[in-house]
């Protein structure tokens, strides 16, 4: 036979959260029944030992609205760079379909970059998907799949975009021409990204650095394929 202070025990350790939960739910008026009790109820704080539960109640209301304020700017913001990004393409698709030839499409393109504070921006071509082999005039646009394959292992992995310096070597397997290029943002074009390769160009270092957004690259980088085939036939 149990003495009572062992009952009592017992009825202690049967009382667990699960317990409470439930009694709560079940009783919801409880709170109204015991108003006063609740105002004078203490919890745990790290820096004020203690709240009220009014206090603590309201302060997680207050960090929950704060949360859903954030989360509504972050949404506004990327709607309005959204917004941004898409009349910024819509303006440049409109300005090269507009070329006349190859060369004012590619002037088009590099004036766009330079617009931007930018050194440049390039358009190289993989001969094994286009036709640009003599006499077709646009051979200057070859860059060798091969000569490329080690800069893409080291630099771009299994990304499509790399942001960030190259050295002398690399520069002149995609730019032979360029002089004082700081940084690049060099995107593989096409939805493989197998039809060749895009880059702009900086005369700052620290102006294209890994961790920036490519969501403007990748349009680009499937817009500019379609836009060229009116000039240059594909294999």
């Amino acid at each position: 036979m149990k003495q009572p202070g062992e009952e009592l025990q017992a009825s202690e350790t049967e009382l667990d959260d699960r317990a409470v939960i439930d009694y709560l739910l079940r009783n919801p008026e409880f709170f109204i029944r015991n108003a006063r009790v609740v105002e004078q109820m203490r919890v745990p704080h790290p820096v004020r030992e203690s709240v009220s539960l009014v206090e603590w109640h309201m302060a997680r209301s207050r960090n929950h609205i704060n949360q859903l304020e954030e989360n509504m700017t972050l949404l506004m913001e990327q709607a309005s760079n959204n917004e941004s990004l898409f009349y910024r393409l819509l303006h440049l698709q409109a300005r090269l379909a507009s070329a006349h030839s190859l060369d004012e499409f590619l002037s088009r393109f590099h004036r766009w970059a330079r617009e931007l504070g930018l050194a440049g921006a390039t358009l190289r071509l993989f001969p094994d998907r286009w036709r640009i082999g003599a006499p077709s005039g646009f051979t200057h646009l070859a860059l060798n799949r091969q000569a490329f394959e080690p800069l893409r292992i080291q630099r771009l992995g299994h990304e499509n975009h790399y942001l960030g310096p190259l050295n002398g070597p690399e520069l002149l397997v995609v730019l032979p021409e360029a002089k004082a290029i700081g940084s690049v943002a060099m995107s593989l074009m096409g939805r493989d990204g197998d039809l060749g390769v895009m880059l702009f160009t900086s005369r700052d270092a620290h102006h294209y650095e890994q961790g920036q957004g490519t969501h403007l690259l990748q349009e680009l980088a499937l817009m500019l394929p379609e836009l060229l085939e009116r000039w240059i036939e594909r294999v």
